[in-house]
């Protein structure tokens, strides 16, 4: 009970640390740039709205923690009139020198460098450490499971793509809509954010599988699946099957398994996940089942009888044969560079199909804070380590949507910068103060849609999640019920 306690407050500390800092580290950008380039601040503030905590340091700069937790702002009133969110300013601006564009735009930018160089920081951590992940779906594109039928959302049950295009076990995916796929999770993602269509107004994805030594190009058409209704066509990674300790009261020892054999097939079955040889077992336990392994580079068959028990977890009858696994839970160190060109690579493909009308993925499909804090606090619950690849991700998505030339956000003072720079005068007072006031309350409306379409509907739909945030979503539709 007190380890649980314990782990539930590290988890929601690092949650804390991690959007925290992330916004800490993006608002210090400003600041250090601001100082640098020596432009007046007025305000340092974590959070928007009233303050719960404030001091005012030597430097004339008032920091503060605010009531809003969902961002934060240096008040710089030299480069900007941003009184509707940061509140009234007491600087008058009027005897202030006025800033050079190349200093307005250094130190709006600065903001969304801190970020990247923060998750660099990050992604190079975890290159040294190393990151905990489940083998199969970090280091294989071969296909393990082909679902034969998919449950939809108004229950009924139909054939599943993957099965309808003939998709065989064994098979392994080389790309995805022309998008070369590195391993599953780069399959899941591709998959969802597909925008493919046939002409018959279909869903459509064109995969390139090789099978047998052999590039072959199959069609086929995702369905929308899950609570969130994203694309999927129903299959799964392959596992590794070597076996790593025999049990010798079992019936694999007594038939002759040894440690280092690789299980290829079981009456006659190739055989690439181990759930699905558990479900094969409680269904063929009447007789012995011939299983096919693979021991120094030779085959050969062995038929082992299966023993029914009770699981004292489950109290229901599993048929075993006594084989445990290698551990599927490796530690990888992803090149730096690669982790954030994969990143940035995801959000711009994401914002992609957000603007493609012929996508799937939708402002329901998007996280707000709340579901970037569950998915944190999901991974704290695995390894902390986990949390820093998904910071450095949040940091990199921060760094673009800040840099997107809307008003409010960086980019969108980066623009009204642009465009005094180009017609040699000030924009009117009113119309800046009118448009950052539209599309702050549009911010903070689409904030919202999210937060209760978005997060708080996945919070109350889902099931406790077992496997870490990022392999979630590619879990199989139909578990196997029992373990070999």
């Amino acid at each position: 009970m007190l380890n649980a306690v314990l782990g539930n407050i590290w988890s929601v500390g690092l949650v804390i640390i991690a959007l925290g800092g992330s916004i800490f580290v993006h608002e210090l950008g400003h600041f250090l740039a601001a100082r640098r380039r020596g432009v007046k601040i007025e305000r340092f503030s974590i959070g928007f709205g009233p303050a719960i905590w404030s001091r005012r340091g030597r430097d004339g700069v008032e920091y503060r923690l605010s009531v809003l937790p969902f961002g934060g702002y240096v008040a710089l009133p030299q480069l900007a009139d941003l009184s509707a969110i940061e509140g009234e300013s007491d600087t008058d601006v009027t005897h202030l020198p006025p800033l050079s564009y190349a200093t307005k735009m250094i130190v709006f930018a600065a903001g969304a460098f801190f970020n990247v160089l923060f998750a660099f920081v990050l992604a190079t951590t975890i290159w040294l450490v190393g990151l905990p992940t489940i083998s199969e779906f970090s280091t294989t594109t071969q296909i393990g499971y082909v679902a034969p039928t998919l449950k939809l959302a108004d229950g009924s049950t139909v054939i599943s793509p993957a099965a309808e295009a003939g998709l065989k076990l064994g098979d392994t995916l080389v790309s995805i809509d022309g998008h070369r796929v590195h391993d599953f999770e780069d399959i899941i993602t591709n998959i969802i954010l597909g925008n493919g269509h046939s002409a018959d107004g279909r869903r459509q994805a064109v995969l390139v599988i090789s099978r047998a030594g052999v590039e072959k190009t199959i069609d086929l058409y995702p369905l929308l699946i899950g609570e969130d209704q994203v694309r999927g066509i129903g299959i799964g990674p392959s596992e590794d099957m070597t076996v790593d300790e025999v049990p010798s009261d079992l019936p694999a020892a007594a038939a002759g398994v040894r440690r280092g054999d690789v299980i290829l097939a079981i009456d006659g079955q190739p055989i690439f996940q181990r759930s699905v040889l558990s479900a094969y077992l409680a269904q063929h336990f009447a007789k012995p089942v011939m299983f096919l392994l693979q021991r120094d580079g030779r085959e050969l068959r062995i038929p082992i009888q299966p023993r029914v028990e009770m699981d004292e977890r489950t109290h229901r009858s599993i048929a075993r044969v006594g084989i445990r696994y290698r551990d599927n839970v490796i530690v990888i160190h992803p090149n730096p560079f690669r982790q954030l060109t994969d990143d940035a690579s995801s959000m711009f493909r994401t914002l992609g199909a957000l603007l493609n009308h012929n996508s799937d993925i939708g402002l329901t499909k998007l996280s707000g804070p709340v579901g970037m804090a569950r998915a944190l606090y999901q991974e704290a619950q695995w390894d902390f380590r986990r949390v820093l690849t998904l910071t450095a991700l949040i940091n990199v998505s921060l760094a673009i949507l800040n840099l997107m030339p809307i008003p409010v956000l960086d980019g969108g003072q980066m623009l009204f910068a642009t465009i005094v720079r180009l017609r040699g005068r000030a924009l009117p007072l009113s119309f800046v103060a009118a448009t950052q006031s539209v599309f702050m309350v549009l911010l903070l409306s689409l904030m919202l849609y999210v937060l209760v379409f978005g997060d708080i509907r996945r919070w109350i739909h889902e099931p406790p999640a077992d496997l870490p945030a990022a392999v979630d979503q590619a879990r199989k539709p139909e578990p196997a019920p029992a373990h070999p």
